[in-house]
């Protein structure tokens, strides 16, 4: 019973740094005037270069600042042989689905939300996300 209400307590402090990382900052998309409706990215798409301030305003609070990993909550993303072998476009479907504590392959038991509970991510954030991700692996 102590594991269990452990991890209820570490799920709702992720879920409040989660809410607090998005009160810092508006992600949420627009459309362009004059009557296009295209999408801006929350995060500016700039392609690869919000990659890095997307992770840290989503992604961090679990995962750490370098993507190192936090204890009991997620894994290192630099090293992880899930992350790594999946192609981008895989990794992009993943962070779109999630993982549930019920998933086989979740090791942590910790749920991680899909779009790491930030449902204001387009897609091309999220590639913004994994390109930068790349760019730290070892």
């Amino acid at each position: 019973m102590h594991r269990r209400t452990r991890q209820v307590a570490v799920a709702l402090a992720i879920a409040g740094a989660l809410l607090v990382g998005g009160c810092a900052e508006d992600k949420s998309t627009a459309t362009s005037g004059g009557g296009d409706n295209t999408e801006t990215p929350a995060g500016g798409g700039d392609g690869g270069g919000d990659g890095a301030k997307l992770y840290s305003s989503t992604c961090a609070a679990c995962h750490g600042k370098d993507a190192l990993g936090m204890p009991n909550l997620g894994k290192d993303l630099t090293t992880s042989e899930f992350a790594i072998g999946l192609s981008d476009a895989d990794l992009v479907a993943f962070l779109k689905k999630g993982r549930d504590t019920s998933d086989p392959a979740n090791t942590t038991g910790v749920a991680m939300p899909p779009k790491g509970g930030n449902p204001a991510l387009s897609d091309s954030d999220l590639e913004s996300i994994v390109t930068y991700l790349r760019t730290l692996e070892k």
